[in-house]
């Protein structure tokens, strides 16, 4: 049970190591080819109805899991075969690397005051209709899709991770991508992508809620991130973005939220950290070094959590250390009630 904890943790590492070295493919990704096996499954499922949203979210969450699970156990005592499927794991379903270069390339054309480009890059990032925002908007916009995808493409798949081992990983990774894909309001998707949209709320909340925290613990205005998570975090649409959008917010001093387009549809949020300044190019690799030190942190908290569960179900099983006490305890009393007889 421990070496199986210990090699978890261990490949976690190996895979966080393996994102910040090699980010994610142009081509041939896992969850992109995922993608394109749900989108299948939806052109054969669509109906504009809860019930089949829910058998499509069924079908792929749970066969993506269902399938992680099998290979796993395909390789359960091989620890070098296990080590391996967990770091390759770890790294095709973070998306920290991948985060942080796109929004430094928004960034980039911004600071040369070049807003086409910009506009051309904001959507590998974020599904905001570039169109309708100005320099300052489109700062913001990235701001805002970092902290969101710190917690959706870094901390809560480590969660889930630590919670789950592989199959606790694919299933995160698999349900944040249908709802990525079918879990907005658009007319299709309305109820079609219910399930996914609440399912994915659910998966989100614990790794938003340690995301939160480890901002506030990272940020250069740990003051600041606290208030602005306790005072708007929860005004939010989206009870997950909410509290990670505001930490940010306060950590960085920058005001978030407000009007914002998306597919052509003015949507007017509430403002996070109303007293803090608009944001600039600058505040992107801010919040960009901020989402590294997040996920770093996230690595070492889930991976303790995982190995001081490890050792405190070894030490209360009946084959622990305890186990073995209280065995030795009952032969010694058992043998001076002989000797007393």
């Amino acid at each position: 049970m421990r070496g199986e904890h210990a090699g978890y943790a261990c490949g976690a590492a190996l895979g966080y190591l393996g994102d910040l070295i090699a980010a994610d493919p142009r081509r041939g990704h896992p969850v992109a080819a995922f993608g394109r096996a749900a989108a299948r499954v939806e052109r054969l499922l669509w109906r504009d109805h809860r019930g089949y949203g829910t058998v499509h979210t069924a079908l792929c969450a749970g066969g993506a899991a269902a399938a992680a699970a099998l290979l796993e156990r395909a390789v359960h005592r091989r620890r070098g075969a296990h080590l391996a499927l967990t770091a390759a794991t770890v790294w095709a379903v973070l998306g920290g690397t991948s985060l942080g270069r796109e929004a430094r390339a928004v960034g980039g054309a911004l600071t040369a005051g070049d807003l086409e480009v910009a506009r051309e890059r904001l959507p590998h990032l974020c599904g905001r209709d570039p169109q309708a925002l100005d320099g300052p908007q489109m700062a913001r916009a990235v701001v805002e899709s970092v902290a969101e995808n710190t917690s959706d493409a870094v901390v809560g798949a480590l969660v889930w991770g630590a919670l789950g081992g592989v199959p606790g990983l694919v299933a995160f990774r698999a349900v944040n991508t249908l709802d990525a894909m079918v879990g907005h309001t658009s007319p299709r998707y309305r109820r079609f992508g219910w399930a996914s949209a609440r399912l994915d709320d659910l998966a989100g909340w614990p790794g938003s809620r340690l995301t939160a925290a480890l901002a506030v613990l990272a940020g250069p205005d740990r003051r600041g991130a606290l208030r602005a998570w306790k005072a708007d975090g929860g005004s939010h649409p989206s009870p997950n973005a909410g509290p990670v959008e505001a930490s940010f917010a306060g950590a960085l001093g920058v005001r978030l939220g407000g009007t914002l387009a998306y597919g052509g549809r003015i949507e007017h949020r509430p403002v996070l950290n109303g007293g803090g300044r608009p944001a600039t190019a600058d505040d992107i690799e801010r919040a960009v070094r901020l989402s590294r030190r997040v996920g770093a942190l996230a690595l070492a908290v889930t991976v303790a959590g995982r190995l001081a569960a490890g050792a405190l179900r070894g030490a209360t099983a009946p084959g622990g250390h305890r186990g073995r006490r209280t065995g030795r305890t009952l032969s010694m009393t058992l043998s001076l009630r002989k000797t007393a007889r």
